[in-house]
């Protein structure tokens, strides 16, 4: 699948950075454009793969290059006001090439939560490929502030974008970990599943062909279900001896070694699917009630049959309770990993939303109370000063 992706905020400028470090390590070319967009200049400048030429400063005349301070309202505002400078910026991203837009942002500051829904909404105003959202959720332990803009802005990007794919920073985080060595870990995170999920089907001329073909339009049709989604991971590496077996038995012709290759190949696939969606999600839910899934198994061809990823695919249906389940291979030979991506869609049982709109909701009161006090305040005043004017005759 080929992408148009835009980096906003400095949390989705480094996501953007690092998918494109993972294009040129396995050569997988799924971002066709990358732009980033920011209020801080310093955070553009920090930049290492997005190239220069699109990376956009925007507010400047009301921040001048310094950031908006975590405040997502001036974000907004910031993004309405300039939106024409971003637009100029993908105005040079050839949109006839690629499949869909994917709008990366964090959703705890001011710049990307803010500004990330209003560019959705004047994207999908404009063109007819779908918009997506990477959300990245701020972890508990960054304080309130970020997780009030989370609150505000989460509801506003699903609403903008044709599917939310959500990663939740607060289940990612290790215990002692530094901000940098954490965040540097989950970004990689990040791209290792997203990268699979959207690099099935981009075959190179001359690449090995997927037995079961997963391409662009099976991935949009399972995010056409909309809301927001979730993807699980699992991989296991091949043992050096259980390689050589796998060649060797390619040119021996033994029928039996081949039925053992096949059972345990078979068996490994089906116990990835299992962890994938049973492990760790990129934002914990419950999997039942999804509305669509889509799985796709990576690693040398010898190691991708069509029966394992058909097992695994119906095991999905019964957890899910979906019969909108697609399934199929990308294959690596040069890696020495199988690995399972299993993306849920339409997911609604998800306890982390929950508390962010929970969040939403008491702030809103306190701002409502806040208000209304101060209105007494105000009336009280008036009264007072009334009280206290003699008459004139």
């Amino acid at each position: 699948m080929k992408l148009a992706m835009i980096g906003f905020g400095q949390a989705g400028g480094k996501v953007l950075d690092k998918f494109l470090e993972y294009d040129e390590r396995t050569g997988s070319n799924i971002v066709r454009a990358a732009v980033a967009v920011n209020t801080a200049k310093a955070d553009l400048m920090g930049l290492k793969r997005v190239p220069e030429d699109q990376r956009v400063l925007i507010g400047q005349a009301r921040v001048k290059g310094h950031g908006v301070g975590a405040d997502n309202e001036l974000g907004a505002e910031v993004a309405e006001e300039d939106i024409d400078e971003i637009q100029g910026a993908i105005d040079n991203i050839p949109v006839h090439e690629v499949d869909a837009f994917l709008i990366i942002a964090g959703m705890g500051g001011g710049t990307g939560s803010g500004g990330a829904p209003v560019l959705a909404k004047h994207l999908k105003r404009i063109y007819t490929e779908p918009v997506y959202g990477l959300g990245i959720l701020p972890g508990s332990d960054e304080g309130g502030i970020y997780t009030l803009n989370a609150a505000r802005s989460f509801q506003t990007f699903v609403r903008e974008v044709d599917n939310l794919l959500v990663f939740d920073n607060d289940a990612w985080r290790k215990a002692g970990e530094s901000m940098e060595s954490g965040y540097g870990a989950i970004n990689e995170e990040i791209v290792r599943r997203f990268g699979i999920l959207f690099g099935a089907g981009e075959v190179k001329r001359g690449g090995e062909v997927a037995e079961s073909v997963v391409d662009s339009s099976e991935i949009i049709n399972t995010l056409a279900s909309g809301g927001i989604s979730t993807v699980g991971y699992a991989r296991e590496e091949l043992q050096r001896d259980e390689r050589k077996k796998g060649l060797l038995s390619r040119f021996t012709g033994n029928g039996q070694e081949e039925e053992i290759d096949a059972a345990t190949t078979t068996n490994r696939v089906t116990s990835l699917v299992r962890k994938a969606t049973l492990g760790r999600l990129t934002v914990p839910c419950e999997v039942a009630g999804t509305e669509r899934a889509l799985l796709v198994m990576s690693g040398p061809p010898k190691y991708l049959n069509r029966k394992g990823i058909e097992r695994g695919r119906k095991w999905l249906e019964e957890q899910t309770g979906s019969m909108e389940v697609r399934g199929g291979d990308y294959p690596v030979s040069s890696s020495n990993y199988v690995a399972g991506v299993v993306l849920l869609s339409g997911v609604t049982n998800v306890p982390r939303i929950k508390e962010l709109q929970q969040v939403a909701i008491e702030a809103q009161e306190n701002i409502d109370d806040l208000r209304d006090q101060s209105e007494a305040n105000l009336r009280r005043l008036v009264e007072d000063d009334e009280d206290e004017l003699e008459p004139l005759f």
